[in-house]
């Protein structure tokens, strides 16, 4: 079968188009002909050879992607040739304390698809079959690929870690990248005050169509002194944060007294700095995410067969094109997902 396969870390240029076997499913697993994948900040740290995922090579990356039941171990009884499936990222042990307690999130054996093992990126794709998801007949390939890793986060993040409420309102960083769009359509589900941040005229004009009240070019206007004059000088309640250092001082000080800050990535670098005085004196809270439970990934897959929440494709790429999918997601010039097509 064709698959991007690393053969070590490195650029985009590290990311080979090639011909590898075609795995076979082994006991529990499935064998999905993949029909679309999407890029993630997680496939470029896997690439880079981040050391925390502790990637062994070769390797083929990509923790989300949709496609067609091919093939099912003899054991597998609830899936069968044909089915249209997409990957929960997560991979967990479903024995240990907090997968029994319905925190499967973080599962002391946690890992992720793509990162732990090989991936989308690729004709096949061997997975065990507790992390194949039904896919709605009336959501695409593409948009299956779509809002997985991205939308489990985001909604996360919100409903559970930030816990957001109605009425309240909430500032979300970054919102044209994949996860920034989930964002902005949950939390104006949720009933909240929507202020978000982008770069340039070209994404700030669409996050009004995805629900925003007001729109923050973060290329040209101050975010902390937008936030003041939109809030009157309040601050907002919840900030929604995953770019890291080059915006959480921003982040920080754009909440008001007993603010949430919710935080799941570190796409400009792992460490922040902040003044302790500021944290206790105005009783703000700070809160880590990680991924979502299968119980809430369920819940994305429903709202968005429904329609009410809608995954955005910025371009669809064949497989082979994957270092140039890289290349734009590195110089942020993307707004939503980018999907590779096998």
């Amino acid at each position: 079968m064709n698959a991007i396969v690393l053969r070590g870390p490195g650029g985009p240029e590290a990311l080979r188009y090639e011909q590898v076997e075609r795995p076979v499913p082994r006991r529990g697993e499935v064998l999905v002909r993949v029909k679309a994948a999407s890029v993630n900040h997680l496939d470029i740290w896997i690439r880079s050879g981040l050391a925390a995922y502790g990637t062994k090579y070769p390797h083929v990356p990509g923790c989300d992607f949709s496609g067609e039941v091919f093939e099912v171990a003899p054991d597998v009884k609830d899936l069968k040739p044909g089915d249209r499936v997409i990957a929960d990222p997560g991979i967990r042990c479903l024995k240990c304390d907090y997968c029994l307690e319905g925190n499967n999130n973080i599962c002391r054996r946690m890992g992720i698809i793509g990162a732990s093992c090989w991936g989308g990126y690729a004709e096949f794709a061997r997975v065990s079959a507790d992390n194949l998801v039904p896919l709605s007949p009336h959501v695409s390939f593409e948009e299956g690929a779509a809002f997985p890793l991205t939308f489990l986060t985001a909604w996360h993040m919100l409903s559970n870690r930030a816990a957001l409420k109605a009425g309240e309102t909430v500032l979300i960083i970054a919102a044209g990248s994949g996860i920034g769009v989930a964002a902005v359509q949950m939390a104006k589900l949720m009933g909240a005050r929507v202020i978000a941040t982008a770069g340039g005229q070209a994404k700030t004009s669409r996050l009004f169509g995805l629900g925003a009240d007001h729109v923050i070019d973060h290329k040209k206007e101050d975010i902390r002194q937008r936030v003041m004059d939109i809030t009157s000088g309040q601050g907002t309640d919840v900030v929604f944060e995953h770019v890291g250092p080059a915006t959480f001082a921003s982040s920080m000080a754009s909440l008001k007294k007993g603010g949430r800050l919710v935080t799941c990535g570190a796409t400009t670098g792992p460490e922040v700095t902040f003044d302790l005085r500021g944290l206790f004196s105005r009783q703000i809270d700070i809160r880590g995410s990680f991924l979502g439970t299968r119980r809430e990934l369920l819940t994305v897959c429903e709202l968005v067969g429904q329609g009410k929440l809608k995954p955005v494709i910025d371009e669809i790429f064949p497989l082979k094109e994957a270092a140039r999918a890289h290349e734009k997601m590195e110089k942020s010039a993307h707004f939503g997902k980018m999907i590779l097509a096998p």
